[in-house]
């Protein structure tokens, strides 16, 4: 019988799929900032399965985002090695390493600057040396995938957040990393606008493709990513299935991390009517309650 996991202790969990093949291994990663102050990342130990959706959350300075730029040597790390298919980053170069994992920031601006969302698109394919008719169709094809091809002459700093949002994962999507990193993908977004990235990700992960998202979101967490990864003072805390993570009360006050309020809720009720602790989202609680009151589900 499979060992259950300690409350706050979780194991490192398996690919997802018996066939996915390590698209990238972190060994004893450290990163320091300043050689005088503690180091920001301290001996850590992750592999990322091709075709995975992870989140990576964790309070504030926890590492999270240092962590996320070692995967294409946006840094490099201080001590340890990262792998991308294979290749260790310092050797692979930057070129190569775009290839593999294409990095979108925070706030969409600071990678935006062209003077049109076509050009912004096909930055990256032409400084890669696509052909003329590699990057046209490359441009087409990203801005067809995030919606957005009737901007294609727009000014990007003309657009609202969310369509900056999109042209910044579109610009990394043109490139055709199999490998996408989006650091808190839903800020200053509102509801369609979260949800619009949110399934992007989502049908683009569904194409084989891996994706990684930086969040404090735990409802987007448990609502799409299938693994949580939590970081905090530098060193990874736990890595598991979702569902483990988020409803592991003691693991999450350790990571100063609060639970979706839905899996609160259920938990509460739980202590008073034994009611199912593992709820992660709002169709869970409904359907478990209406099994709870004996009530049938419609088809």
């Amino acid at each position: 019988m499979e060992a259950r996991a300690v409350p706050g202790q979780l194991r490192s969990v398996e690919p997802f799929s018996d066939t996915a093949h390590p698209i990238i291994e972190v060994r004893d990663v450290s990163y320091r900032y300043d050689p005088r102050r503690p180091p920001v990342l301290d001996r850590v130990n992750l592999t990322i399965a091709q075709g995975e959706f992870v989140a990576f959350i964790g309070p504030n300075g926890a590492g999270k985002t240092t962590l996320a730029k070692t995967f294409n040597g946006i840094l490099t790390p201080t001590e340890g090695h990262v792998f991308l298919q294979g290749r260790e980053s310092r050797a692979a170069g930057m070129d190569a390493l775009a290839r593999i994992v294409g990095y979108v920031y925070q706030n969409p601006d600071h990678q935006i600057f062209a003077r049109t969302v076509k050009d912004e698109v096909a930055f990256g394919p032409r400084h890669l040396g696509m052909t003329a008719e590699e990057v046209g169709r490359a441009v087409s094809q990203a801005l067809a995938l995030v919606g957005m091809k009737d901007d294609a002459e727009a000014d990007p700093f003309l657009l609202g957040r969310g369509k900056r949002q999109k042209l910044a994962v579109a610009s990394v999507i043109a490139i055709g990393s199999p490998v996408l990193v989006v650091d808190e993908p839903t800020t200053g977004l509102d509801l369609q606008g979260s949800l619009s990235i949110l399934h992007l990700l989502r049908d683009w992960n569904a194409d084989g493709r891996t994706v990684v998202i930086i969040t404090h979101d735990m409802d987007i967490v448990a609502e799409f990513a299938r693994r949580t990864v939590v970081v905090a003072e530098g060193r990874i805390l736990a890595d598991g299935q979702t569902r483990e993570v988020l409803t592991d009360q003691a693991l999450l006050a350790r990571a100063l991390v609060t639970a979706p309020q839905i899996t609160r809720l259920a938990q509460s009720l739980d202590e008073r009517l034994g009611f199912p602790r593992e709820i992660l989202t709002v169709g869970e609680f409904r359907t478990a309650l209406r099994r709870h009151l004996g009530i049938e589900e419609r088809g």
